[in-house]
């Protein structure tokens, strides 16, 4: 497809939008996969919030200069589709996981973590960083656990006084 200057200019500006409000990126080899199970992974991605992109490489190498995603360009060799999160790392990670195991012709070539080179085995580490919803949860309830903890051992002690005096209340109305 024969594309113009302004074009390819256009299309640079929005992949280095992308890149710069990404904070993770997925370079992904596509071959292999029709159009239409293609449009299935571009409607899930839109569900989840990634932002799948297939561009040439070159226009993708000139996008990447001064990104902080840079440590992907080695990673721009044949069809690749790039996958941006914006706001969860892991969610661009968590769907190409999903889809590799509907269709296994797609190859994670390269990731890119807030600027730093993970390696493509690393995919299932990389899914299962949680989401900040999540991680806040968690700590929570590593805060308040201890708290829950004492309010349990604080009401004990009132708990147990009542059990004895009722214990022994019994014993001597049983003695009489």
């Amino acid at each position: 497809m024969f594309l113009t200057r302004a074009r390819k200019s256009e299309i640079v500006e929005d992949t280095k939008t992308a890149l710069e409000s990404s904070t993770s990126v997925i370079v992904a080899d596509y071959s292999g996969i029709t159009v239409n199970q293609f449009t299935q992974v571009r409607r899930q991605a839109r569900d989840e919030g990634v932002k799948l992109s297939v561009v040439r490489n070159n226009l993708i190498r000139r996008a990447l200069e001064g990104s902080k995603h840079t440590c992907i360009e080695e990673s721009l060799q044949g069809p690749v589709v790039l996958a941006f999160s914006q706001e969860n790392p892991s969610a661009g990670a968590r769907l190409l996981k999903n889809v590799m195991k509907e269709l296994p012709e797609l190859e994670i070539k390269g990731i890119s973590l807030e600027g730093r080179w993970v390696n493509p085995n690393d995919l299932d580490r990389v899914a299962s960083v949680p989401t900040k919803e999540e991680a806040i949860a968690r700590l929570l309830s590593v805060m308040t656990a201890p708290v829950g903890k004492l309010a349990q051992v604080l009401n004990a002690v009132p708990s147990k006084l009542v059990r004895t005096l009722v214990a022994v209340k019994d014993q001597k109305s049983s003695e009489t």
